[in-house]
C-alpha cells in the first residue's frame, strides 16, 4: 500500500513538458483572432428631411400631458405578460454567461467510492479525496465563446427594451382609438337628435299636404342608419376597452372603466436629431449590432478550436480497506495534456466557414434594421405632414357642405328643390363630421408613430428592482467579508 513517506513526486519534467510543448505550438500558430468593429454596411444621411422644436422626452407619451394614458401605460409596462415574457428570456440569457464562463475557472469534485470482492478471495477497497480539472485560455476559445453569450444577452435586454417600447405604442394607439369611438358615438348620438328634429318638422310639414310622405320614409330611414353606427361604435368601445385590458396584463372586460374626454391637440413636433445619433438611440438597432459582435465572437471561438489544447488534471485521494484505514495514506497525481487536431474530414474547417458566413449574414441584417430605422422616421414624417394637409381639406369640406345644406334647406322651404337634394347634403354634412374625428386620431397615431421611431431605451420597473436586488446583494456581501475577515472580533459572535 503506497504511503505518504515511500512516494516520490516530482512534478518538474511535466512543467518542462508544457512549456516546451506550448513553446513548440506558439511558433506554428501566429497571432490571435481580434474582434472586428462593427460599422452598419449603409450610407447614412447627413439629416432628415423635415424636424421640430419640442422636445422628445424619454417617456414619450408624456408628452400628450393625459394622466389616463400615462396610468394605463404604466400599468401595462409593470404587468403585461408578453413583455414579463421577454425579461425571463434576459434572465436566461444572463444565466448562460454564466454557465459559459465556469469554463474558465478549474472544476473540482469530491470522490467517494467503495469495491467489495466475494469469493474465496473476498476483499474491499474503500476510497475518498478530490478530483480537479482545467483547461488552459490559451488562445482565448473559452473566452470567445464567454463574449459571444454576453453579447447575445445584450441583444436580449435591447430586445426587451424594444418590446417596451413597441407596447407602450400599442397602448397608446389602442387608447386613442377608443377615445376616438367614444367620440364617435356621441357624435352619432347628436346627429341622432338633428335628424329626429328634421323628422318632426317634415312631419308637421307633411300634415299640411306641403311635401310627400316619400321624404318622411328618407329621413327615417336616415335616422335608423345612424342608430345603426351608433351599434358598430358601441362594439368597437367594447374591443377597445378589452384589448387595453389584455395589454395590462388583466382578463377581458376586467379594465377599469374608461373615461369620456376629447382627442388631444398634437403636441409641437419633436426635434428629429441627428440620423447618426438615431442608430446609436434605438433598441433594435443596438440588438442588431450586438448579435454582429456576438457572430464575430463565435467565429473567433471556432476558429480558435482548430488548435491545440492544454489541460491539466490533479488528484487527491486516500483508500483503504476499511473506514478506520482511510485518511491513512494519500495518492496525489497532476497530469497534463495537450492535443491538436490532425484530422476530422473538414469538421472544423466547416465549422469556421458557418461562423464567416453568419457573421456576414448578421451584419447585412443590421445594416437593413438601421435602414428599416431611418424608413419608419421618414415615413413618420411624411405620414404626419400629409394627414394635416388632409385634416385642412376635411375642415373645408365640412364648412362648405355645412353651407350647401343650409342653403338648400331654405330653398326647400321655400318650394324651390326636392328634399332628395336637402337630405344628401345632410347625409354628407354628417359624413364629414365623422372623418373629421376619424382623421384627428389618425394623425395622433402618426404622432406615436413618430415617437416610436426616434425614442430610445426606457427604464422599466423591472429593471429598477433587478438593479435594487444587485446593490442589496452586493451590500450584504460586504458586510460579510467584513464580518468574517481574519483578526474581526465580531468574526465569532
Amino acid at each position: 500500500m503506497p504511503t505518504r513517506e515511500n512516494i516520490h513526486y516530482d512534478a518538474k519534467p511535466l512543467v518542462h513538458f508544457i512549456r516546451w510543448g506550448l513553446f513548440f505550438i506558439g511558433g506554428l500558430l501566429a497571432g490571435c483572432v481580434s474582434e472586428k468593429e462593427v460599422e452598419p454596411p449603409v450610407q447614412m444621411p447627413a439629416a432628415f428631411s423635415q424636424t421640430g422644436v419640442g422636445a422628445a422626452p424619454d417617456q414619450w407619451w408624456t408628452a400628450f400631458n393625459d394622466p389616463e394614458l400615462n396610468e394605463r401605460i404604466e400599468r401595462s409596462l409593470s404587468f403585461n405578460l408578453t413583455l414579463e415574457a421577454v425579461w425571463l428570456r434576459l434572465q436566461e440569457a444572463e444565466a448562460v454567461i454564466t454557465r459559459e464562463a465556469s469554463s474558465l475557472y478549474p472544476s473540482i469534485d469530491a470522490v467517494f467510492e467503495g469495491e467489495y470482492t466475494g469469493g474465496d478471495l473476498s476483499s474491499q477497497q474503500l476510497g475518498a479525496g478530490l478530483t480537479a480539472s482545467y483547461e488552459l485560455d490559451l488562445w482565448g476559445r473559452i473566452r470567445s465563446l464567454v463574449d459571444a453569450e454576453r453579447y447575445r444577452a445584450q441583444a436580449t435586454y435591447f430586445d426587451y427594451q424594444t418590446a417596451a417600447l413597441t407596447l407602450t405604442a400599442t397602448v397608446a394607439a389602442t387608447y386613442y382609438q377608443l377615445v376616438e369611438a367614444q367620440n364617435q358615438r356621441d357624435l352619432l348620438l347628436e346627429q341622432i337628435g338633428v335628424n329626429e328634429k328634421v323628422y318632426d318638422s317634415l312631419k308637421a310639414r307633411f300634415s299640411s299636404g306641403l311635401i310627400r310622405s316619400a321624404d318622411i320614409l328618407r329621413q327615417q330611414q336616415l335616422i335608423e342608419a345612424t342608430r345603426e353606427q351608433v351599434i358598430v361604435e358601441e362594439a368597437r368601445i367594447g374591443i377597445f376597452e378589452n384589448a387595453l385590458a389584455v395589454l395590462e396584463g388583466l382578463p377581458p372586460e376586467s379594465g377599469k372603466p374608461s373615461l369620456d374626454e376629447a382627442l388631444p391637440e398634437l403636441p409641437p413636433m419633436p426635434s428629429t436629431g441627428v440620423p447618426a445619433e438615431l442608430i446609436q438611440r434605438r433598441p433594435d438597432v443596438q440588438s442588431a449590432y450586438f448579435l454582429v459582435k456576438a457572430a464575430n465572437a463565435d467565429l473567433a471561438a471556432a476558429i480558435t478550436n482548430q488548435y491545440p489544447r492544454i489541460s491539466l488534471s490533479a488528484s487527491l485521494l486516500t483508500v483503504g480497506e476499511n473506514p478506520s484505514d482511510l485518511f491513512g495514506s494519500w495518492i496525489r497525481s497532476i497530469a497534463g495534456q495537450i492535443v491538436a487536431p490532425v484530422f476530422d474530414a473538414g469538421r472544423r474547417a466547416a465549422e469556421v466557414d458557418r461562423n464567416e458566413a453568419l457573421e456576414k449574414r448578421r451584419v447585412m441584417e443590421y445594416g437593413q434594421v438601421v435602414l428599416d430605422a431611418l424608413q419608419e422616421v421618414e415615413d413618420a414624417l411624411v405620414r404626419e405632414q400629409k394627414q394635416v394637409e388632409r385634416l385642412a381639406s376635411i375642415r373645408e369640406q365640412l364648412r362648405l357642405a355645412r353651407l350647401s345644406y343650409q342653403r338648400l334647406q331654405i330653398e326647400y322651404f321655400n318650394g324651390v328643390t326636392e328634399f332628395l337634394d336637402v337630405l344628401t347634403a345632410l347625409i354628407e354634412e354628417q359624413r364629414l363630421q365623422r372623418q373629421l374625428l376619424e382623421g384627428q386620431r389618425t394623425l395622433i397615431e402618426f404622432r406615436i408613430a413618430l415617437y416610436r421611431a426616434l425614442a430610445g431605451s426606457i427604464e422599466t420597473d423591472r429593471e429598477l428592482v433587478a438593479a435594487l436586488v444587485k446593490e442589496t446583494e452586493e451590500e450584504e456581501y460586504e458586510a460579510w467579508l467584513k464580518r468574517e475577515r481574519p483578526g474581526n472580533p465580531q468574526r465569532n459572535r
